[in-house]
């Protein structure tokens, strides 16, 4: 017999349906719908959170969970449940959000489960309930729910690397701190950002913030915080502090803290040239596409170094002028020997330079060597970026070996290096030990880098995949070109790293391939054009 039916939907979950005989169905349609509605609010009445029964719990109540909070992102945990009255047994479990977790029986009125990090990967609030044997009308096995609350992650511990600059003298002007590591939080953040601390003897300063990336901080030094009226230099200490976050509530807390190491800030004695440093005038700066960074020599406590020079030009809104030192040792000391002719990629974040320092990479030979820094910022910079420096003149062939590296030339995006590399003349090796350090030594004393000649391109596969870092000779096998120039002048590098350009009367004869650009300048070509 054919029905009709009319149904009403209560939420997502049930569904009413009133089936009436064809036979008057019409005249009873609104008495279905009544009785429906009716039976609608008893169900409703019955619900609870599990949304699987109409009835009441019925199993053993639970009293608390432990722990009753979590960190979003935390890892596997176990959770205690507890029921003071009792009533577990060994079949019963503990559910998540109405599902099944892994579950042990300890006792009557103790229950044990394990919660996967899956269930706790985002915040929020999970419920927690146990399910019990049952039978019989009326009954569920289901304990009342308990809620779980998931806190977001705290603010994670920050670290620093390095500042820069490291020292300057007593009464010297404010100036910005650079402060290189990794986990800084933005002044956006809730909790107000990282805070810069400066502890000088027993006390402790805040220093304004300029700017701040997840792996770099630009704060204010004041003139007041550069004090020392003694005849020896004093040390403050620079740390960085994240306070905890204010979202993470709960008995976890909001991470935070101050970073595990602080770097010292040498204050010398006022009048002290320690922080002053000198251009080298004979050296030619290097400067970034668009003009904002320049690179440039300078003398600091006796020796030469690499400096880079943040103008602003054409920069956002908001930007201060700043200096940081490029040769620089992973901690931030300055490097413990000279160091000289700077080249800059298009962006200005790469910079390479030479330099006989022993401090700025580990596995550097002895003598003078081409390194490249990156400095963490320019237009391809990202946030998540540490400054470092790693060594250039490296050939895993050996043919770098004995050679002196000097007069770099970097490509536009960083990628390619080329370099001079030098062996001394045979009058001097022969004095030493061919290749020895002390013929290096002499060679580079005598400010002549004379003997052989030869030149070389890095290829470092910065932003490359699948490649592999080497060094190639694009220079013939050359005889001894001993020169007494005390100015030697190095290779040039295109922007693609295509063709080199070298000075030299006999060049052409050095070079596989090469163009005469003048009677003294020959342009060589390295290859095919390649990704630079």
């Amino acid at each position: 017999m054919e029905r009709s039916s009319t149904a009403l939907r209560v939420d997502a979950r049930h569904t009413i349906t009133c089936a009436c005989a064809t036979r008057g169905a019409k005249a009873r349609a609104s008495l279905c719908l009544a009785f429906a509605v009716v039976l609608a609010v008893a169900i409703l009445a019955g619900c609870n959170d599990y949304g699987n029964t109409f009835q009441n719990p019925t199993g053993a109540p639970i009293n608390f969970i432990s722990p009753s909070d979590a960190v979003a992102g935390g890892g596997d945990f176990t959770l205690t449940v507890t029921s003071n009255s009792g009533g577990f047994v060994a079949k019963t479990v503990v559910q998540w959000n109405g599902k099944t977790i892994p579950s042990t029986y300890v006792s009557a009125t103790t229950m044990t489960a394990t919660v996967a990090a899956a269930l706790i990967a985002k915040p929020g609030n999970a419920f927690v309930n146990t399910l019990s044997p049952h039978s019989g009308a009326g009954t569920n096995g289901l304990s009342n729910t308990l809620t779980f609350v998931i806190d977001p992650p705290g603010n994670p511990v920050p670290t620093i690397s390095s500042i820069s600059p490291s020292s300057a003298a007593a009464g010297s002007p404010s100036f910005t701190l650079t402060i290189n590591g990794g986990s800084f939080l933005p002044t956006s953040d809730p909790s107000g950002g990282s805070q810069v601390r400066w502890n000088l003897g027993s006390t402790q300063s805040t220093l304004p913030i300029v700017s701040t990336s997840s792996a770099q901080i630009t704060a204010t030094v004041d003139t007041s915080l550069l004090v020392n009226a003694s005849a020896q230099p004093v040390t403050a200490i620079v740390t960085v502090f994240n306070p905890p976050s204010p979202s993470s509530g709960g008995g976890t807390g909001g991470g935070g803290g101050t970073s595990a190491n602080g770097l010292p800030f040498t204050i010398t004695p006022a009048g002290s040239s320690m922080a002053k440093p000198r251009a080298v005038a004979e050296e030619t700066p290097a400067v970034s596409t668009e003009g904002r960074y320049v690179a440039y020599t300078a003398e600091q406590d006796g020796h030469s170094q690499i400096f880079v020079r943040d103008t602003c030009e054409a920069a956002p809104a908001g930007c201060q002028s700043r200096t940081s030192l490029v040769s620089a040792a992973a901690d931030g000391t300055p490097g413990n020997d000279d160091s000289k002719s700077p080249s800059m990629s298009s962006d200005g974040r790469y910079i390479a330079f030479s330099s006989a320092a022993t401090n700025l990479a580990s596995g550097a030979p002895a003598g003078r060597q081409v390194y490249l820094r990156d400095a963490c910022f320019g237009g391809s910079a990202v946030s998540s970026c540490t400054p470092s420096t790693q060594l250039i003149s490296s050939d895993s062939e050996g043919a770098l070996v004995g050679t002196e590296s000097i007069l770099p030339s970097v490509s536009a995006s960083g990628r390619f290096i080329a370099f001079l590399a030098v062996t001394p003349s045979h009058d001097v090796a022969s004095k030493s030990a061919p290749h020895s350090p002390q013929a290096l030594a002499k060679s580079n004393a005598d400010g002549t880098n004379s003997g052989y000649r030869q030149v070389f391109v890095r290829d470092t596969c910065l932003a490359a995949s699948n490649c592999t870092p080497k060094t190639t000779r694009i220079s013939l096998q050359p005889g001894d070109t001993g020169t007494s120039a005390a100015k030697p002048a190095g290779p040039a590098l295109s922007g693609n790293s295509h063709q080199v350009a070298v000075p030299g009367a006999n060049v052409a004869t050095v070079f596989t391939r090469s163009v005469p650009v003048d009677d003294k300048v020959f342009l060589a070509i390295t290859g095919q054009p390649q990704n630079q």
